[in-house]
């Protein structure tokens, strides 16, 4: 069931040491704002604003941001769940916007998401068996014996009992759920995995062991990762690089100790001076950023760098010219005008 990937790590937007699994260049989403009784297209909702980036074979790329920046919205179109307004994603070289309904069934199986929601994204009224043997029946994978077999075999490998099969999803724990969403995530051997905010809605005792599941899945079925939270502290645990977003679009991307030992972007090191340090010593004297003012609708964005309402150190110029996308050090990009 699972295909051995080994390839290298490489840099992002196009400095890249092999083909990268995924490639996304310059990826608009755009949700139409309408009024009055003909239902009149007065503006637009700009959730995803210009976003590229690529993740290489067996890498994993972190994608934070605050509630609202549109890092969701990113991994739905990227997975053609919400259909781009403009933009390119190309899964192994393969252009997926534009492609119908039919043409995705195809690439299915080889891109999945794990949803943020455990008790949303999974069908009451179903058991965990045929929550799990869903897809591979839609996939057309075996036959009824062998999916059975493999179902037992994915409830082992995700840390459940063979016997939960035939229980329903309100028996389970919001972390034995998010791992049923695994399960099922994994069940037709994907290469790439969209993990959506996977432990936002789990307590704080139950995140490690999911992350750490993901991680030993990574490690055996040779996954690549997007995951998407809001969570720094996690991000770093898990990531081998680390993508910024700000009312949607990408601010920074950096390999994850470069980012964290030395952001860039004001937003960034805004987000990181909120990430609580455990010596109590030093998070006693470290200084935190706060930011003034609300974030802007991303219906009618600043003019100029999108985060200067905000910024501390802004300049009249941040208010003016839209800033560069540009790397200051090797495989560390940022967008400000001051970095």
């Amino acid at each position: 069931m699972t295909e051995t990937i080994n390839a290298p790590l490489g840099a992002p937007n196009g400095e890249s040491a092999s083909s990268p699994i995924l490639e996304v260049t310059n990826l608009k989403k755009y949700f139409p704002i309408v009024r009055g009784l003909v239902r009149r297209k007065v503006g637009d909702v700009r959730a995803v604003d210009g976003v590229s980036f690529q993740i290489q074979k067996g890498e994993t790329l972190g994608l934070v941001g605050e509630s609202g920046c549109g890092k969701s919205t990113t991994g739905r179109v990227i997975l053609q769940l919400d259909r781009a307004t403009e933009g390119s994603v190309k899964y192994e070289g393969e252009e997926l916007v534009g492609k119908n309904a039919g043409q995705m069934r195809v690439l299915r199986p080889n891109m999945q998401m794990v949803f943020q929601d455990p008790h949303a994204s999974l069908n009451p009224r179903m058991t965990v068996a045929s929550i799990i043997e869903e897809p591979l029946i839609e996939h057309r994978f075996g036959n009824r014996a062998e999916r059975l077999a493999w179902i037992e075999e994915l409830l082992g490998l995700v840390g459940l009992s063979p016997t939960h099969a035939n229980r329903y999803p309100h028996e389970f724990s919001g972390g034995q759920r998010q791992r049923i969403g695994i399960a099922r995530a994994i069940a037709l051997n994907p290469k790439f995995v969209v993990c959506d905010e996977p432990i936002a809605a789990l307590d704080v005792s139950i995140q490690a062991q999911v992350v750490n599941l993901l991680e030993r899945l990574q490690d055996e079925l040779d996954l690549t990762y997007l995951f998407i939270s809001h969570d720094l502290s996690m991000v770093r645990h898990l990531a081998d690089r680390v993508a910024v977003m700000y009312l949607g679009r990408m601010v920074e991307l950096a390999p994850v100790e470069a980012l964290y030992e030395s952001p860039q972007h004001p937003y960034t090191q805004a987000l990181h001076s909120a990430v609580p340090v455990p010596n109590p010593i030093v998070e006693f004297g470290r200084e935190r950023i706060i930011l003034k003012g609300d974030i802007p609708s991303p219906s009618n964005p600043p003019s100029g760098c999108s985060f200067h309402t905000r910024c501390p150190v802004a300049t009249p110029e941040c208010a003016e010219r839209v800033p560069e996308w540009r790397e200051i050090n090797p495989g560390h990009w940022v967008a400000c005008h001051l970095a």
